[in-house]
């Protein structure tokens, strides 16, 4: 019997939306307010879905202790309260909250060993979510 489990998680950052490979007037168009220099913060609301089997024994999927203690080791404590700009993983990518899917999705998809993981769904404000399954091909 396979079920799937979400579970959510809370944290903030800043980020700037601006691309290197455009020009300011092109930036100001394509990000409006979102490419302000001083940027700008969200307290982002993610989901992790994961599925697997229904243990015999401990009647769940995966271990919400296990879950839980992997997405604060690998995700929150390197995203919370900081500037999504500065970040190595950001050098090339507009940390757009679309590409912060993906690489929470790619980090959990690396290192959680314990269930299937499904999709990551990130909410930016009460009006923006993105979800991402993977795309079964590596990112460049």
């Amino acid at each position: 019997m396979k079920a799937h489990l979400s579970r959510r998680y809370l944290f903030s950052a800043s980020h700037r939306l601006h691309s290197e490979h455009m020009s300011a007037d092109e930036n100001r168009a394509t990000y409006g307010k979102c490419n302000n220099p001083h940027g700008h913060g969200h307290n982002y609301r993610l989901e992790v879905t994961v599925s697997g089997p229904v243990d015999q024994s401990t009647g769940m999927v995966c271990n919400l202790v296990d879950l839980d203690g992997f997405v604060e080791r690998e995700v929150l404590s390197r995203y919370d309260l900081e500037n999504l700009n500065t970040l190595r993983e950001f050098v090339n990518n507009v940390p757009t909250t679309e590409n912060l899917c993906v690489e929470i999705f790619e980090i959990l998809q690396r290192g959680f060993p314990h269930a299937h993981l499904e999709k990551v769904r990130l909410e930016e404000t009460m009006m923006n979510s993105f979800e991402y399954s993977g795309s079964g091909k590596p990112r460049k």
